[in-house]
């Protein structure tokens, strides 16, 4: 017989559902976990969505109208699917109640399988509340720039980049380059990428800080050991030109021939665009584009996104949250470390996460680590 219990702890305001198979007589007392999805917020949303996208106005703003079909349709996706897991909930204590009338082998395995995948899906709802960023669902601005340690250092960045794209193309997000530096013997100096997908910037900002790599070098011919540093920024990408003012007598704005891969155009026109915001420093580059328009949009986007970080940041503590600290990439400072030689783990500093397969975190294998930053972020912010 299986008995059903759904239960509701009060930490971090998170609900999940257990599923108990024991041999009672009675089914213990069931308890409901969908008003903490909020589903009447998200209905009410919906509503106020489907009222602005029915307003042939907002068409005049076509790239504020994709954003709220956009999230108009998440949301239409979240309320049916808490539908459905609460419709197959009803179904399995139904057939669990047959089960305890009527012992059967064949139902009861039915009733255990479909429980377990309850479970499942439940596991993935509770990670969605843990998305507490009201940027979470923007594009991320993710930045890797290679630190103390020459060309190992450089080749570790372009190995980050390998790393990041290879998630990106897993997960059926769009990468797309903003900016990158080339190496001076292998590798990147730096590069930039817009990343797009369902919560990007919510997964992705678990990435920023220092990344470390431990390995034999292949660029030492006497094949020592070599520990390399790289730092990895991560912004969410802000379109909304009201949520930061920006002065455009502060901005200096310098033109520059493209040096990067993208064909004889971008090569031959002074094409590419580097912005540079005087009162804070922040410097933006953009030359993936054919053209100079295209590069001044997309690096008006990114330095938005960057200052917006710094605007809302009061404290040292809150740019550390938005942008991610101001660190040295070098010893000392890693959030993870990867390591190679003489064993191979890959162990994040700040969760514990760790494993032992360094080559398929490499490979873009980087869930687990996400998912573990999700749960230690809202511990820190619950203590």
């Amino acid at each position: 017989m299986v008995a059903v219990v759904a239960e509701v702890p009060s930490t971090l305001g998170r609900s999940w559902v257990s599923w108990p198979r024991a041999h009672k007589r009675s089914r213990p007392e069931q308890k409901t976990c969908w008003a903490i999805f909020d589903l009447d917020a998200k209905r009410t949303r919906l509503a106020e969505l489907d009222a602005l996208i029915n307003d042939p106005s907002l068409w005049d703003d076509s790239r504020r109208a994709a954003s709220l079909t956009q999230e108009a349709s998440r949301l239409r996706e979240e309320v049916a699917s808490v539908a459905d897991i609460e419709k197959r909930t009803s179904d399995a204590v139904d057939l669990g109640q047959m089960v305890e009338a009527e012992p059967d082998d064949e139902m009861t395995a039915e009733v255990t399988a479909e429980l377990d995948a309850l479970g499942r899906e439940l596991d993935r709802r509770e990670l969605e509340l843990l998305y507490s960023d009201p940027y979470s669902d923007n594009p991320a601005i993710l930045g890797i720039h290679a630190g103390a340690g020459g060309t190992d250092s450089q080749d570790w960045a372009e190995m980050l980049l390998r790393m990041y794209l290879r998630w990106a193309e897993e997960k059926k997000y769009s990468a797309e380059f903003i900016d990158e530096s080339a190496g001076d013997e292998a590798g990147i100096k730096s590069a930039t990428l817009r990343i797009t997908g369902p919560h990007a910037f919510g997964l992705l900002k678990s990435e920023r800080g220092v990344h470390r790599l431990v390995r034999i070098s292949p660029f030492d011919s006497a094949a020592r050991r070599h520990t390399s540093f790289a730092l990895v920024e991560v912004t969410p990408e802000i379109e909304d030109e009201t949520e930061v003012d920006i002065d455009p007598k502060d901005v200096r704005e310098d033109v520059y021939r493209s040096s990067g891969a993208g064909g004889q155009h971008v090569n031959k026109t002074s094409s590419a665009i580097r912005l540079t915001h005087v009162p804070t420093g922040v410097v933006v580059t953009c030359q993936n584009e054919r053209s100079q328009h295209q590069n001044r949009d997309v690096a008006w986007r990114v330095l938005r996104s960057r200052l917006l970080a710094l605007k809302q940041a009061a404290h040292a503590d809150r740019i550390a949250e938005l942008k991610g600290e101001s660190m040295p990439a070098e010893w000392g400072s890693q959030i993870r470390s990867y390591v190679l030689h003489p064993y191979t783990m890959v162990k994040d500093h700040r969760t514990g996460a760790e494993s032992g397969n360094a080559q398929s975190v490499l490979d873009g294998n980087l869930d687990p680590f996400m998912e573990a930053y999700l749960r230690w972020s809202a511990r820190e912010a619950a203590a």
